[in-house]
C-alpha cells in the first residue's frame, strides 16, 4: 500500500492563516503538534510531513498553490506516489454546514467549493473520501459576499467551537488512518 494522503485545503500567507477558507490547515497544523511531526517543503509546490501511524505510512500536506489551484498540486502527488483514491483524504471548510459541524463522506461533489472542484477536475473524480468542516455562520451569506466571507477570521465568540471542530477533524483524520472510512464516517457523522 502507498502512504495514505491526507491534503488539508487552504491559502499561503500570513494574511490567510486564521481565515475560515483555511480551516483544512488548520486541521494539518493541528495533527502535526499532536504527532510531534515538523512541516518541510515537498517536491512540489507544497510542505508536507511524514511518518507511521497505526503501522501505515502518513503523508500530512497543505498545498501553497491557492485554493483555486489545489487540485493540480494533488493529482501530481496522487500520480508519483501511486495512491488510490481510496487513499487520499481531502479536509476543508464548507460554507454549507453550520460552524462546527463535521461530515465525513467516502466521495461527493464539490458543492460549489473551488478547491475541492479544481482537485475533482485534475483528478478526474470525485471519489476520494473527505472531510468538510462547516464555517457557516446563522445566516447564509449572498453570493456577492461569500469571498469576503470564507476569507475573513473567525469572530471572537466562534473561536472555542472552532477549536473543537479542528481538534474533532483531527480525530476523524486519525480514524481514518486507524479503521478506514466507513467506520469513521459511522463514528463523525453524527
Amino acid at each position: 500500500m502507498a502512504a495514505l494522503l491526507v491534503v488539508g485545503l487552504g491559502n499561503p500567507g500570513s494574511e490567510y492563516e486564521q481565515t475560515r477558507h483555511n480551516v483544512g490547515f488548520l486541521v494539518v497544523d493541528a495533527l502535526c503538534k499532536r504527532l510531534r511531526w515538523q512541516l518541510r517543503p515537498g517536491k512540489g509546490n507544497h510542505v508536507e510531513a511524514a511518518g507511521h501511524v497505526e503501522g501505515k505510512k502518513l503523508l500530512l500536506i497543505k498545498p501553497m498553490t491557492y485554493m483555486n489551484n489545489s487540485g493540480q498540486m494533488v493529482g501530481d502527488l496522487v500520480e508519483e506516489a501511486g495512491a488510490d483514491l481510496s487513499e487520499v483524504l481531502v479536509v476543508y471548510d464548507d460554507l454549507a454546514l453550520p460552524l462546527g459541524t463535521l461530515r465525513v463522506r467516502s466521495k461527493g461533489s464539490d458543492g460549489g467549493h473551488n478547491g475541492v472542484y479544481s482537485i475533482v477536475y485534475h483528478l478526474n473524480s470525485n471519489g476520494f473520501p473527505r472531510i468538510r468542516c462547516g464555517i457557516r455562520k446563522e445566516v447564509m451569506p449572498t453570493k456577492h459576499e461569500m469571498a469576503g466571507f470564507v476569507l475573513s477570521p473567525f469572530d471572537r465568540e466562534e473561536r472555542p467551537v472552532v477549536a473543537d471542530m479542528i481538534a474533532r477533524a483531527a480525530d476523524a483524520v486519525l480514524e481514518f488512518v486507524a479503521s478506514g472510512i466507513a467506520r469513521t464516517m459511522n463514528k463523525y457523522n453524527t
